[in-house]
Parts: structure tokens; sequence; C-alpha cells
């Protein structure tokens, strides 16, 4: 076996999620530390940025279940996010339901739009892909800038509620609003990994490596990826969702196709095909431009873009990416090392 061979072998051997037991002490430790770190997080930094951090974080793992799982890059995820961003603030502004309700209401609303979206888009694989759907988000963000009325166009949607059963302390601070909201985000966090680590789960990945082959095996390609879409997209809506309730606001920033730029450099930083990569890209960028907003630093895209460079030339696989391949490398060496 020569030496390429044997790095490509290394390679798919690494990208296995077996090779880290289900029974493993090490992944009890891991969750209850990333639980940890949940729960202490409005103590280290602001609460409002602790939720921006997790809302991103899901929305990052919606793009991931598509790029990293399914081999499908979109451009267009805004349309998701900012839809249900505009469509959570309408039923709670409307109704006065209990913000879970209203976030259920938007990401409702995400697959709603999603359905014809995934259908005409993913006939078209690649670029051509990404294209279609940044066409369709552009649609979109015409149409809420259009329907004052409804969207308030350029002034946004303002003054969303943040009823939560009439419990005030969730309500008027914005510290105990992060538990709530984090519960929410959690849902949305343990259905991606279930998505990920079921039987539906394995098709898309195989769909990702070899389509041919997956549709010689009797699976429907197209209707795996649009279901995978769809379920991307309320994932995104649910992050959309409590992003706006969180802010008490909806802009026409949401649904700009910045927007599906920004989540993507932070699925990518994190680490594709990682799922929790999306978390910890998040939790880079976020608190990066805040503490550069806080200091008055004009430039903010262009370091969070050097540090983007970086990390593409000298972590291929992302920042969590990385440390996991780490983790297995040594996990590979200590279990073939004679005893």
């Amino acid at each position: 076996m020569t030496d390429q061979q044997l790095t490509a072998r290394t390679d798919v051997d690494l990208a296995q999620p077996s090779i880290l037991s289900r029974r493993s002490p090490w992944r009890y430790v891991m969750l209850l530390a990333g639980l940890a770190v949940l729960v202490i997080l409005p103590y280290q930094i602001y609460p409002p940025v602790a939720m921006d951090i997790l809302c991103w974080g899901l929305f990052a793992i919606s793009i991931d279940l598509l790029l990293g799982f399914t081999g499908l890059l979109s451009f267009g995820h805004a349309a998701f996010w900012g839809g249900s961003a505009y469509a959570t603030g309408i039923i709670a502004i409307e109704t006065g339901w209990p913000f879970p309700l209203a976030v259920l209401g938007g990401a409702v609303f995400a697959m709603a739009i999603a359905v014809p979206i995934g259908y005409l888009s993913v006939r078209r694989t690649g670029i051509y892909f990404a294209m279609v759907t940044l066409a369709f988000a552009q649609m979109l963000y015409f149409i809420v800038n259009q329907w004052r009325d409804v969207t308030g166009g350029e002034n946004g949607l303002q003054n969303i509620p943040k009823n939560f059963f009439g419990i005030e302390s969730v309500e008027s601070d914005s510290f105990y609003f992060y538990y709530a909201g984090a519960a929410v985000i959690l849902v949305g966090i343990f259905i991606a990994w279930r998505v990920v680590n079921s039987p539906f789960g394995r098709v898309l990945t195989a769909i990702r490596d070899n389509p041919a082959r997956a549709r010689a095996l009797g699976y429907d390609v197209d209707r795996y990826k649009i279901v995978a879409f769809v379920i991307s997209a309320g994932l995104a809506g649910l992050a959309g969702g409590v992003f706006s309730i969180s802010h008490s606001f909806a802009s026409l920033q949401e649904v700009a196709w910045t927007t599906s730029g920004k989540v993507v450099l932070i699925t990518v930083l994190g680490g594709i095909g990682t799922l929790w990569g999306g978390l910890v890209g998040a939790g880079v960028v976020v608190s990066l431009e805040d503490y550069l907003a806080s200091a008055g630093f004009g430039g903010i895209a262009m370091i969070t873009g050097a540090i983007f460079v970086l990390i593409v030339l000298l972590f291929r696989h992302g920042i969590w990416g990385t440390a996991r391949n780490l983790i297995r490398e040594r996990v590979i060496e200590r279990r073939n090392r004679p005893r």
C-alpha cells in the first residue's frame, strides 16, 4: 500500500463516527462539558451575545446538515432564517402567544417555503444549486422589502414581545430569557444530531459520497435531498425565530445574502461535517464581532475575513474538525499499539 493510499485510508477512517465508541466515557464527558459551557456562558459574557452565539450556532448546524452530510452548498438559507424571524415576530405581535409557540410557527413557515424551493433547487448540483438558492433568497428579500404594511419594509419589524406564559423575569430580563431561549435551541440541536445519527442520515452521507451508487441501490436521491433541505430550513427557522425574539426586532439584514455568506463562513470555521463545529465557529465569530464593535473598531469584516483565510489554510477541517481528528488519531494509535 502506497503512502498516498494510506493517507486516503486514514482520512476515511477519521471521518467515521464509530471510531469513538458510543459507550466511551469521553462522549459523556464532552456532553457534560458542552452543557456546562451553555449554563455558565451568560455569566461570562453579555447574555444577548450568548444568545446570539447559540442562534448562529444552530443556524450553522442547519447549513452543515446540508453541506457536510448531504453535499449541498446553500447560499440562500437567509430566506429561512429571516423568513422565520419575520413570521415569528408577526405571530408574537398579532396573537400574543408565548415565544416558543411563535418560534415554532416561524419554523413551520420556513419549512413550508423550503418545499417548493428545495423541489426546484435539488435538481441542480454544485455551484448551480448554490446560485438557485441564492436567487430564491433574493426574491424573498424583495418581497419583505416591498410588503411594508406587514414587514415594516426598511424600518423592520419592531417591538416583538417576549411573552413567556406570564413569567415576568423571562420576559423582561435578558439573563433569564437566555435559558428559556437556549432550551428551544437545544431542541433544534438534538433534532440535527438525531437526523445525522439515524439510517436517514447514513443515506444522506452515501448520497454525498456517491449519488450514482445510492441511486443504483434504489434510493430516491432527489427525495432524500428535498427532505434534508426542508429539515435544514426548519432548523434555520428555529434559530432565526429565537434570534428575532431575543432582539425584539427583525430587519432586512436577516434576509440579506450577506447573512447566508456569514453562516457559511461560520460553518467552515468550525468544521464541515462535524455538526458541533457550527457552535464553535459561532462562538469565535460572534464573540470577536462583539469585542471589536465594543472597542470601536470599524474593520470587523476585514479581521473576520483574515481569520477565515488562516483557518482554511492552516486547519483544513476547521477548528472542531481538526481537534476531533487529532483525538481520533490518538484513539487509533492506542488501539493499534501492540500489547
